[in-house]
């Protein structure tokens, strides 16, 4: 545990994937690196767990087992509109499912293995950034604790109490507040082919599913908060009164089982721009910019992300750049390899929240496949 003051090379708020794999590549290059995370592992998470095959062989450099673990590789993509056409293509790199569950706790361990101080139920209540670098206020099992680190990362996700006290622009622009689209997911034994991952469009919202580890299959959606709010706040009447208007989404829902522990809701899911860098602290993941889930690939962008703050954090160590230059170095990269698929995400994000644009969409993907093709190149990268 780390004491009263504690002096660290890097400190990371967030153990999702982007800050477990930026804490494995600091520790391996021989950097003290702490990492706060406000819960314990293993725990589920709100996400499509569909990854894409960009990430595959970086997952395997930082250690997990992927050949081993018999995972669903996925190939191809099932699109649903409201009013139930449907379009089928294939994937140019594909993917595979495995859950946050499984994932985040694996890389954890990998994390303390190469050295990582791994700080669970740890809530960063402070980031105090100045010219040396950063101080943390921390508060874990009532006890409040310090913590230097000469660079700092935020690595928390969607949202964060750090986002509202820095008064980060899409946590204040009444226009699009952060309550407008809350995420629901579920973990089910299903029917649905293993290589197949689709995304049902309803009104304000859709829903994939996908295969993930033994057998199970996450069933995870985004939905205006109106919607909820329409139905009582109760899920199985707006699933029952909404997303059953889908027909194929219909069917899915009346043939699953779900588990327990489920469903798993998050609230106040902003898609707006965000900074890359704020108050001196290097944003990664789903803090620095969300991309549509509709895209399917969130996590393979968080696990490249980490490897540009890597590349850029690490010279700044060693002395060879200024931290200006950390940071230019850093967004740079993130603009080059990120900008324009959220863009794209956005414009996506646009026509599937409306279901008479999604209708039309769909129509038209389906009379003219070279476009779908097209759109769907443009969410993925390759391979890093």
């Amino acid at each position: 545990m780390a004491t009263e003051g504690a002096a660290y090379d890097v400190a990371i708020v967030g153990g999702g994937l982007a800050g477990l794999a930026l804490s494995i590549q600091l520790a391996r290059g021989g950097w003290g690196v702490v990492l706060c995370e406000k819960e314990t592992y293993p725990l589920h998470r709100v996400c499509g767990e569909y990854i894409s095959m960009e990430s595959w062989d970086f997952l395997c450099r930082l250690g997990l087992p992927l050949p081993e673990w018999n995972l669903p590789k996925i190939n191809t993509l099932q699109l649903t509109a409201p009013n139930g056409k449907m379009l089928a293509a294939k994937l140019p790199l594909g993917g595979f499912g495995i859950s946050r569950y499984k994932l985040d706790a694996a890389l954890a361990q990998i994390a303390i293995a190469a050295g990582v101080t791994l700080l669970q139920q740890t809530k960063v209540e402070a980031i105090d950034s100045q010219e040396q670098g950063v101080f943390l206020e921390t508060k874990s099992a009532g006890a409040t604790k310090h913590i230097y680190a000469k660079v700092g990362c935020g690595a928390w996700g969607k949202r964060s109490n750090m986002d509202v006290k820095w008064k980060r622009p899409f946590t204040q622009d009444a226009g699009t507040r952060i309550s407008n689209w809350v995420g629901i997911k579920y973990h089910v034994y299903t029917d649905w082919p293993e290589h197949l991952i689709a995304l049902h469009n309803f009104h304000d919202g859709y829903c994939g599913i996908s295969a993930i580890e033994d057998g199970k299959y996450c069933l995870c959606y985004l939905t205006r908060a109106a919607n909820l709010k329409q139905y009582g706040q109760s899920v199985a009447a707006m699933e029952a009164a909404v997303l059953a208007r889908n027909p194929a989404l219909a069917g899915i829902l009346q043939r699953s089982q779900k588990l327990p522990h489920f469903p798993l809701a998050i609230s106040q899911v902003s898609f707006q721009p965000k900074s890359r860098v704020e108050s001196g602290v290097l944003l990664l993941g789903d803090a620095a910019g969300m991309i549509a889930p509709l895209c399917g690939n969130g996590m393979s962008m968080a696990l490249h992300a980490s490897k540009l703050a890597a590349a850029a954090i690490t010279p700044f160590l060693q002395g060879k750049i200024s931290r200006s230059e950390m940071e230019q170095r850093y967004t740079q990269q993130w603009q080059q390899h990120f900008a324009a698929r959220l863009r794209l995400g956005r414009g996506l994000q646009g026509l599937f929240g409306s279901e008479w644009r999604s209708n039309a969409l769909v129509g038209v993907m389906r009379n003219l496949p070279f476009a779908a093709r097209a759109i769907i190149r443009q969410t993925h990268g390759q391979p890093f």
